[in-house]
């Protein structure tokens, strides 16, 4: 009996062994494969043809300017000559930030993009979601935006990474100060810093902030947190000020606040 137990035990060991190798382990959502979806769709942006982008078969969403809409019909459609690339990772939701300027040609665009996987997959694209400004849009002056972003220093953090909560919180409450007036203060602000609104340059960060006064708060917010860069972009509807589809992205080094991003339509 002793004899039958031991072989019994070494066989449920064995099958335990191989169940164990031939169950699915979803594999980690890696900086390098976000990175690598996001330019893909640069690519795309450039060329104005989609056929470079592997999006989930069946169940692909893209949105613009907070509306699900036709790819086909989008800004992404369009070929534009690209001045200015930025993408930022999320591997915490699997999402991607691109910020793209194209100052040139008939029709100028500074875009602001999400990029979404399903499961860890980032092999294959499950959203697109741009905020598209163009002329008329808020402030808008593709030419003046891109001369302030391109002297902006975003290189790795190397010493000590945010956090994510503290990312987070910093982005929620730059989005509730027009609705609350006590978030600004709340909001850790580095000098120097500066904020680019459109194309309209404030610096310190911390001038001429609003302090409440809207009933209505900025809704729908999506978030990418790259804690490595020190990054978080919340795209939403800015309802505080009318419904505009809106972009804003904040920096972080030492804690503090550096740079302020904001592509509103």
């Amino acid at each position: 009996m002793l004899r039958l137990t031991h072989s019994m035990g070494a066989v449920f060991g064995t099958l335990t062994v191989m169940m164990a190798a031939l169950t699915p382990v979803s594999a980690d959502c890696t900086r390098e494969g976000l990175l690598a979806a996001a330019n893909s769709y640069i690519a795309a942006q450039t060329s104005g043809k989609l056929d470079g982008l592997n999006l989930v078969a069946g169940n692909f969403t893209y949105q613009e300017n907070n509306k699900v809409a036709d790819i086909k019909r989008g800004v992404l459609s369009q070929a534009l000559k690209i001045d200015l690339n930025r993408s930022t990772a999320d591997t915490t939701a699997c999402a991607s930030y691109t910020m793209i300027i194209s100052s040139g040609g008939s029709k100028p665009y500074v875009l602001a993009t999400q990029i979404r996987h399903n499961g860890n997959d980032t092999s294959s694209i499950a959203m697109i979601d741009t905020i598209a400004a163009t002329t008329g849009s808020l402030f808008f002056n593709a030419a003046q935006t891109l001369k302030y972003i391109q002297a902006e220093d975003w290189t790795t953090i190397a010493a000590q990474p945010e956090s994510r909560e503290v990312l987070k919180k910093a982005g929620d409450a730059y989005l509730d100060m027009w609705t609350d007036k006590n978030a600004a203060d709340s909001i850790p602000w580095g000098s120097p810093c500066e904020r680019v609104e459109g194309s309209m340059l404030t610096k310190p960060c911390n001038g001429a902030l609003p302090r409440g006064g809207s009933a209505k708060p900025n809704s729908m917010r999506r978030y990418v947190i790259d804690e490595t860069i020190g990054s978080v972009d919340v795209l939403c509807a800015f309802d505080s000020l009318g419904d505009m589809p809106d972009s804003h992205e904040i920096r972080m080094v030492g804690g503090k606040v550096k740079y302020v991003h904001t592509i509103t339509v």
